[in-house]
């Protein structure tokens, strides 16, 4: 049984882990969050010798205080010093004081109104809390769901207005936890366009250690998670707690040490342009959040988070559907193309064995640069030379899937679509409007343009037989002020992705057979909301085979590797202008979704024989990269000069290494792989050498590179 309830005591266990609460004069206070324990018995319960400075909801007893105590609800106003996890306004004041009513154990999961919830909950069992608050007339709701398959607990808050008078809510956050004093480690993955998901990793501190976003997206800056870790936690060993929400707009996470060196975690929605007018009788739902924990280090958090993704986030009919792999026009033209040239480089691609095409902005309108025609989603035949269902038939014919690029969240000015509806983007009153990428974002908290946008991207769809979407949006939202009012403007963020949701999953459950991959410029909205609908996210723009060693390593440590794009681009590599072996580029891309951005008509005779040998090659490995478990070897972290990294699938293994610099006067570097059989004999194709277990996993094996330009190396070992 995954929740128990013994008079006081609530356990809701995972397979290899507890969280533990007391039900206490009416709060929730959190007793244990760790590994799995079937019984408790108040061993480490927390008391605080009587002083001044602490707030007690008894004047009897004064060595009880909300300030100390562990709890999973944070409230403002009664003398818990530390952040709130809610904050709502009532009558005149935000003081609340929600006592626990009652609980309820529900069989499965829920899907929470609106928001991104986890899927297949028929093996999960949920544990509702109940509390109310008696002078501010509100009831909430904390629900715990626990999945018989994993070490994770899914969780989400309900606020009902049970009142007459009108409350604004000023933070709702999805999930908060206490944790004992410690030495811990927090874990974040940060960076910039062009390169996310890095791993920054540093000692906790008495403060505030806090990520967030405020720009309408979750980023390329931060990603909605964190970790925290014991100090001395490897990849192999130590407990890891992780925190993650499946939320793609604005969100806030944090770790908070006290005064008292204990630790208080909490995610949500970010306080930031966030408000939300509860009238009587409505109700508010934050999303989801997730808690993974794993006493088996990094390696084995990694291994929950992305088993746990893979099984209930990633829409079921791709969760286990090996990815096409794919060539992209874009880098190889830009806008510049006409029907020819496209078909000149399906042509190229159907020799060299690539599964589909895509072609990439500039289809539609009046789009030669990015100028304008956002908006616009009807074809410009003249450039096509033609339909685009005969475009489509002409890739179909040639063997090849067709995919497409499109934008729907933008608008540009010049634009028919903004000359008809100016009102429809998003824009504060007389003010000028705030560019980037020349483009403007649509107001998706407006159900009319929402329905504008299911209806245009159905007929889109419905129209073409089109088996990829990729899903982009080139810029961050400024300018709020839409709404009729101040509030109404703080209740906009959400609202539009509110509307965002409401789009992509009506065009996923109807065309459930297309395969959407997520963009924002990259990775600017690489998250779990956006992967509950869309399989796939275009991890990078940055299409450079090294600068892609850190930001794959990063979307490692919580993400599958089958929903990571990973492209082989040309050389001197457009964003960053280095020079990569050819087959470095491809060893790295194998490392994900194998993709290609680069003009095939243009490559000499025997590059374009050694892509059709990556093509060949990946497609024996295709199962055991985007299936397998995922193991680091060696970490691209800031300084290091190597990456390598392991995969397991069945009686497969593929290992691969890669040097960023070349050296003089140094050992190669030895490998000790992971995870294989002792006895068992692993044979190293393309060479016949047969190793032992043992002997790969405690001796381990030499990754000498040949003379020359080599820079990486690719062993696939097969069990015999």
């Amino acid at each position: 049984m995954a929740i128990k309830i013994d008079k006081h005591l609530f356990y809701i266990n995972t397979k290899n882990s507890s969280l533990i609460i007391e039900e206490r004069d009416g709060y929730l206070l959190l007793k244990h969050l760790g590994r799995k324990i079937e019984s408790y018995h108040f061993s480490n319960t927390v008391f605080e010798r009587d002083h001044a400075f602490s707030g007690n909801p008894r004047s009897n007893e004064r060595s009880f205080s909300l300030d100390t105590q562990r709890q999973v609800l944070g409230q403002h106003g009664l003398g818990d010093f530390r952040q709130p996890s809610l904050q709502v306004q009532h009558a005149n004041n935000e003081v609340t004081d929600f006592r626990f009513v009652e609980s309820q154990l529900i069989k499965g999961g829920l899907e929470v109104p609106g928001l991104p919830s986890p899927h297949s909950t028929e093996d999960a069992e949920t544990l509702a809390f109940i509390l109310e608050d008696t002078v501010a007339h509100l009831r909430l709701t904390l629900y715990y769901t626990a999945f018989e398959d994993s070490n994770t607990i899914a969780t989400f808050t309900k606020l009902e207005n049970i009142g007459r008078e009108t409350a604004v809510i000023h933070k709702n956050l999805s999930l908060m936890a206490d944790l004992p004093a410690g030495t811990y480690d927090v874990i974040s993955l940060q960076g910039a366009y062009a390169r996310e998901k890095t791993v920054r990793r540093h000692k906790l501190e008495q403060g505030i250690f806090k990520i967030a976003s405020n720009r309408g997206a979750s980023g390329h800056t931060q990603t909605p998670s964190l970790i925290l870790c014991d100090s001395e936690t490897t990849e192999e060993a130590g407990q890891v707690w992780a925190i993650q929400l499946l939320y793609s707009g604005n969100f806030e996470a944090w770790i908070q040490q006290n005064q008292l060196n204990e630790v208080r975690l909490g995610i949500g929605i970010n306080e930031d342009n966030f408000a939300w007018k509860l009238e009587a009788r409505q109700t508010f739902y934050s999303p989801v959040a997730l808690l993974n924990y794993s006493a088996q280090g990094l390696t084995g958090l990694s291994h929950e988070s992305q088993a746990f993704v893979q099984e209930h986030i990633i829409p079921k009919a791709f969760a286990k559907r090996e990815r096409p792999i794919l060539i992209n026009n874009w880098e190889a033209t830009y806008f510049d193309f006409k029907k020819e040239k496209l078909l000149e480089l399906a042509d190229e691609a159907q020799k060299v064995g690539i599964e589909l095409f895509v072609l990439d902005d500039g289809w539609f309108g009046n789009r030669f640069d990015d100028n304008r025609a956002l908006g616009d989603w009807f074809v410009n035949e003249d450039k096509l030379g033609g339909s685009l269902t005969e475009l489509i038939s002409e890739v179909h014919s040639r063997g090849l899937q067709f995919g497409l690029w499109v934008e729907p969240e933008m608008i540009s000015v010049d634009s028919q679509l903004y000359r008809a509806h100016p009102d429809w983007a998003i824009q504060a009153p007389d003010r000028d409007h705030t560019y980037s990428r020349n483009q403007l974002v649509l107001d998706y908290a407006n159900p009319d343009v929402v329905a504008y946008i299911k209806e245009t991207l159905d007929q889109l769809l419905s129209q073409h037989d089109i088996d990829y979407i990729k899903w982009d949006m080139n810029r961050n939202i400024t300018n709020l002020g839409n709404g009729t009012n101040y509030l109404a403007t703080k209740m906009q963020s959400h609202k539009y992705i509110l509307g965002l949701y409401e789009i992509v999953k009506y065009l996923t459950e109807k065309y459930e057979n297309i395969l959407f991959e997520s963009c924002s410029g990259g990775g600017g909205r690489n998250d779990l909301g956006m992967m509950r609908y869309f399989p796939q996210v275009w991890a990078s723009d940055n299409t450079d085979a090294i600068a892609r060693l850190p930001i794959q390593y990063g979307s490692s440590y919580l993400y599958p590797t089958i929903s990571m794009g990973a492209h082989v681009s040309a050389v001197p590599n457009h964003q960053m202008g280095r020079i990569t072996p050819l087959a470095t580029r491809g060893h790295v891309a194998m490392m994900g979704n194998l993709g290609y951005e680069l003009d095939l008509t243009s490559l000499s005779d025997e590059e374009k024989a050694a892509i059709a040998d990556q093509v060949k090659l990946y497609k024996e490995l295709r199962p055991v990269v985007q299936l397998g478990r995922q193991y680091r070897l060696i970490n691209p972290d800031v300084g290091s000069n190597e990456a390598a990294v392991q995969f397991n699938y069945e009686d497969q293994t593929i290992v691969t290494y890669v040097r960023v610099l070349s050296v003089v006067e140094t050992m190669e570097t030895t490998l000790k792989l992971k995870d294989l059989e002792e006895e068992g004999l692993y044979e190293l194709q393309g060479n016949g050498a047969v190793y032992s277990g043992a002997e790969l996993m405690y001796a381990g094996i030499t990754m000498n590179l040949p003379q020359g330009d080599y820079l990486s190396r690719q062993l696939h070992f097969i069990k015999k």
